[in-house]
């Protein structure tokens, strides 16, 4: 039975485990707050010691043929696109190495056309070789094409469910593959089918009401660890962030998730579940990143930028529109030298200032925590 099949009952009759965190994520006076946060810290410390793996996005194209309320990739976005060549892929990710990252995530907006066959499995062919974690942030997939990815180099997926609120996920994708809830809430069982080593999952934080959104992410959770358990999973509460198409976004006040909120948030899915993996972007301030690396999360982005070309320009000469699938040429007068971000990043240090941080802390930053040579027989 897919995760789909029971998520709706899970919601009315809540395991015991999404009743505790249930419990830790009520309104609460700062005393037990501050109670939660060094329970918290003591998990992750027995579970992950001090350290805190580093990684970066690497978006391919902002190319999307879904129409999501809330994104700047959305398909009917007059935006600036792009995407990158494998060369140019290749020309980000050595930028990347050699600010020390030995784990990349790559991003690409979900458009057959312009991300098509083959294209991924170039790009971590071309990239396998210097980057020893690879990962994507892409659209949905069959089993057999997880597969094939995972043959090429890449060992974890993230995939984010958006929102758990089947009428506000309605409400919000209203054109394209991703309107589809059931079908993306189990891809995540598809890609550990496919053999993927690790997979993210999460919600985005301001689409729905937020405590609605944990206590299902805690059912998705739990349900994949029990079937699923070969894998490891990370978790992610990311915020709803300015983005294009909007960029005087402001939070609905019934549906944002506070900087307080976001600690406890953290620290209760730590102590449900001590052993899963919590992820925290540069959707963040830096304050807040700071004040959070120590009490549960394990593993930050840094420098991160959200545009194809973000960290070299490259793509920036074959910038050009897409309406309704097609291909629109730019004016040259624009005079614009990059394609359009996805959402306005919060935290802009870069990363040796945030290894810097962490050093600071008393946590201990990851570049690297694998090599393909491990499963390499020993002769």
């Amino acid at each position: 039975m897919a995760f789909s099949e029971s998520f709706d009952k899970l919601l009315d009759r809540p395991t015991p485990l999404m009743r505790r965190l249930g419990r830790l994520i009520e309104p609460c006076e700062d005393s037990r707050l501050e109670a939660l946060a060094r329970e918290s810290a003591t998990a992750t410390r027995r579970h992950f010691g001090r350290t805190m793996r580093l990684f970066a996005p690497l978006y391919l194209s902002n190319e999307c043929v879904n129409n999501c309320s809330y994104c700047g990739f959305s398909r009917n976005n007059p935006i600036l696109r792009t995407t990158l060549s494998v060369d140019q892929v290749v020309a980000e990710a050595k930028h990347l190495h050699g600010l020390g990252f030995r784990n990349l995530l790559l991003v690409a907006g979900e458009h057959p056309k312009f991300v098509s066959d083959g294209y991924l499995q170039e790009c971590l062919d071309a990239l396998r070789h210097f980057i020893p974690t690879l990962a994507i942030e892409v659209g949905p997939m069959e089993d057999d094409q997880y597969g094939e990815i995972v043959a090429h180099g890449a060992e974890g997926l993230v995939v984010y469910q958006e929102t758990y609120h089947r009428e506000t996920y309605g409400q919000l994708h209203t054109a394209g593959p991703k309107k589809h809830f059931d079908w993306r809430l189990d891809c995540p069982e598809r890609a550990y089918r496919g053999g993927f080593r690790r997979i993210g999952i999460g919600a985005l934080f301001g689409l729905a009401d937020w405590r609605h959104e944990a206590i299902a992410l805690a059912a998705h959770l739990e349900y994949l660890l029990k079937h699923c358990w070969k894998a490891h999973f990370t978790i992610a509460f990311p915020r709803m962030r300015p983005y294009a198409g909007n960029y005087q976004y402001e939070p609905d006040p019934d549906l944002f998730l506070s900087d307080r909120a976001l600690v406890q948030l953290v620290c209760a899915f730590r102590v449900c579940f001590p052993q899963v993996g919590i992820v925290l972007s540069t959707r963040e301030p830096a304050r807040l990143r700071d004040s959070l690396a120590p009490l549960g999360v394990t593993m930050m982005s840094a420098g991160a930028r959200t545009e194809p070309g973000g960290y070299t320009g490259a793509g920036h000469d074959d910038l050009h529109l897409t309406v309704r699938g097609r291909r629109v040429e730019l004016d040259e007068r624009t005079g614009c030298e990059r394609a359009t971000e996805q959402f306005a990043i919060n935290d802009n240090r870069g990363p040796a200032e945030v290894a810097e941080m962490l050093h600071g802390r008393g946590l201990d930053p990851v570049w690297k925590d694998w090599d393909e040579a491990i499963l390499t027989a020993t002769p």
